[in-house]
């Protein structure tokens, strides 16, 4: 992080967050007797994270998660496929969160525990983003007057633990309910610094809010989405939505991303996190999964890709941080505005034993760590709103420093009951390098003509772009290697793909595909 801004540390550039919040089987999905949650099935997170990558998205947020459990592929796959992760600590069992009404009677050392346990479990992801202490601990005025002090602690508690066990700086923030008469007071109260202090243990290091304000085909001041940038002008720490998608009207339109992205906002806010991607009773799915693994776009999935393939993810994850910065303020009384809200910044002590804790780790001690993920491909069936499958679905790894993108929009409509996905999540590192990383002089050519058992005869027109069969080869220097032969709607799909970057070749090609396709369409796209 660089003050407000989430930063690559690779290209020093701004890291936008477009996010979706990722719980499936909602709260039931957590199961510490059936030993389950929304990380612990790598077919499942393989399905998720293929259509997660096809909408363009970058970060998942996990809201219960059972440090107990083995989260090494499920991590992996998000990995591969460029997502961070986002993890709440808490979960809705007793035990294992703050209470709202009586939080000192829930503040005590093995709840402590449960909390540093995720921190282990998930530290050594690279991609694991921030730690959440705490979602919607304070709803109402009146949570407000005792909440406050105990939220601050844990994030103490759990940045000193990371500090003591952790190889790197893990962000921990807290995620807000959207009460406008306590929002801001509730950002000053967390991210104010003790004493003035730059390296106070218990001041935020990230803020985000739950916020369904905008609804339908709404707009920047009827939304209140002004009120929000001009109160949070100033930050010191990262802001984004943690929760965002009014489901009125259903389906849902999703009109307000081209806002949180735009120039209104993105001076102050650092995107955010689509609720949610499984459907529940609450109605607010992308996606319709069944218990046999099975699953169904939503047309509020269609939506929200279409919405996202109208951004310029270059442009937003190409921003430079600016220069300057504010420092957060010094923790007093005249912060807070509402009357009621706790004034108080003295924090709880440690509750008995917590603290050997923190100091010796807790016990015993789960381990993460990145592993190899031999096939990409989705084992389960997944089917377009109008009830067509969508073949060949697979997350497509990323480089490190690679940027997710929307696929275009039509590559999810079928063609005689066939649907070509398996392009639309490739994204590119290098847009316009044309030779394949370890492979020298290789590169992918596009070609168009009469395509015969595996071969590419030459086109009888120059720019015949797919009014014929087309092929799509392995080159090394001009001699094909191997080719596949395409129908018409893969020869569209893969010439729409290279937006713009097609452009006259020698012999009898005529586009160049960039090397970001030499592994993704060569080993995966069935024709």
């Amino acid at each position: 992080m660089q003050g407000p801004y989430f930063v690559n540390p690779k290209t020093g550039n701004r890291v936008e967050i477009v996010g979706v919040a990722y719980q499936p089987g909602g709260s039931a999905g957590y199961d510490k007797a059936a030993r389950r949650d929304p990380l612990s099935d790598p077919d499942i997170c393989l399905r998720d994270a293929a259509l997660l990558q096809i909408l363009g998205v970058n970060t998942i947020r996990v809201y219960n998660v059972n440090p107990d459990l083995n989260h090494d592929k499920c991590a992996s796959i998000f990995n591969a496929a460029g997502m961070y992760m986002v993890l709440d600590v808490n979960s809705p069992l007793v035990g294992e969160s703050l209470t709202s009404d009586k939080p000192w009677e829930s503040y005590y050392a093995s709840y402590l525990n449960r909390t540093f346990a995720v921190v282990e479990a998930f530290k050594d992801y690279p991609n694991t983003l921030a730690f959440f202490s705490g979602n919607e601990v304070l709803n109402n005025e009146e949570t407000g007057a005792t909440v406050p002090p105990y939220v601050r602690a844990v994030t103490r508690d759990l940045k000193n633990y990371i500090k003591k066990h952790s190889s790197r700086t893990i962000p921990v923030g807290y995620s807000a309910a959207d009460v406008r008469s306590i929002l801001f007071d509730t950002y000053n109260y967390f991210q104010c610094s003790l004493k003035g202090d730059d390296d106070d243990m218990s001041k935020g290091d990230i803020f985000a809010l739950n916020s369904y304000s905008w609804c339908g085909d709404s707009s920047f001041k009827t939304a209140s989405y002004d009120q929000l940038v001009s109160g949070f002008t100033g930050n010191s720490v990262p802001i984004f939505f943690s929760e965002f998608g009014c489901n009125t009207p259903s389906p849902r339109v999703f009109t307000e991303v081209g806002t949180i992205y735009g120039s209104q906002m993105d001076t102050v806010f650092s995107g955010g996190v689509v609720y949610e991607y499984t459907q529940e009773e609450n109605n607010y799915g992308l996606v319709n999964m069944k218990t046999d693994g099975s699953a169904t776009l939503m047309k509020d999935y269609l939506s929200l890709r279409d919405q996202y393939s109208k951004l310029n993810f270059t442009e937003i994850q190409g921003k430079k941080p600016s220069a300057s910065s504010a420092t957060a303020p010094v923790c007093e009384a005249k912060l807070i505005t509402t009357k009621g809200f706790s004034t108080n910044f003295t924090l709880p002590v440690l509750p008995p034993n917590a603290t050997e804790i923190i100091e010796n780790g807790v016990s015993p001690k789960p381990v993460g760590k990145l592993v190899e993920i031999k096939d990409f491909k989705v084992k389960f069936t997944v089917k377009n709103p109008d009830g067509s499958t969508i073949t060949n679905l697979a997350v497509v790894p990323l480089d490190a420093d690679a940027i997710n993108r929307t696929s275009p929009s039509h590559d999810l409509v079928s063609d005689g009951g066939r649907v070509s996905t398996n392009l639309v999540a490739i994204r590119p590192r290098h847009q316009h390098r044309l030779y394949h990383p370890g492979r020298r002089h290789q590169h992918l050519v596009l070609a168009f003509g009469n395509c015969q058992q595996g071969r590419c005869c030459p086109p009888r027109r120059r720019h015949a772009a797919c009014h014929g069969h087309g092929c799509l080869c392995r080159y090394r220097w001009y001699r094909p290697l191997r080719c596949l032969c395409l129908d018409r709607r893969s020869c569209v799909n893969a010439v729409a793909l290279l937006r713009g970057e097609v452009r006259d070749g020698r012999q009898r090609c005529v586009g160049y595909l960039p090397r970001y396709l030499m592994d993704g369409a060569i080993n995966t796209w069935q024709v």
